[in-house]
């Protein structure tokens, strides 16, 4: 059975097409309803990018991805993101690497963060290429700083 799509005009077979809940195939093929919600998501990110942070930190989804992170199976995929992150970043790797090095060597201390004063601070590059070049932010500051900036990282700049 074969149906035409109201969007591209093509006729195509009616499994390319999703099923809707009463039963019935809607007007837009598979592809072209892709395309409109990948537009519709493009051109109202804000929207769903603050909609997908609220579900995230829902209670119930806090507890099932702390929960898979105790499993086998969880700790399989952090231990393959670490390995993906070092594969990748191999001048951000080195710069923490140094970080961690100075401050066990005490040639580097740990201090406040710079702008709230937290004890609980991390070191922040700003330059990665400087390694032991670091503000010390806590991690609300930290964040912040990411929010609206981008660290300069010559594995980036060859990558692009």
């Amino acid at each position: 059975m074969k149906k035409v799509c109201r969007t591209c005009q093509v006729e195509q077979r009616v499994m390319d097409y999703y099923r809707q809940s009463n039963g019935t195939f809607m007007l837009d093929c598979k592809a072209c309803w892709r395309a409109k919600v990948r537009a519709n998501r493009a051109a109202n990110i804000e929207h769903y990018r603050e909609f997908d942070r609220r579900r995230a930190n829902l209670p119930h989804r806090v507890e099932a991805r702390e929960a898979y992170a105790q499993t086998p199976e969880g700790k399989a995929a952090a231990i393959r993101a670490k390995r993906r992150f070092i594969e990748r970043n191999p001048v951000k790797r080195a710069a923490h690497v140094a970080v961690g090095n100075a401050l066990r060597d005490g040639k580097l201390a740990r201090l406040t963060c710079e702008k709230c004063g937290n004890e609980k601070s991390h070191a922040h590059h700003d330059d990665y290429s400087k390694p032991l070049d670091v503000r010390w932010l806590c991690t609300t500051h930290h964040a912040e700083w990411h929010k609206h900036n981008t660290p300069l990282c010559p594995d980036q700049e060859i990558a692009a």
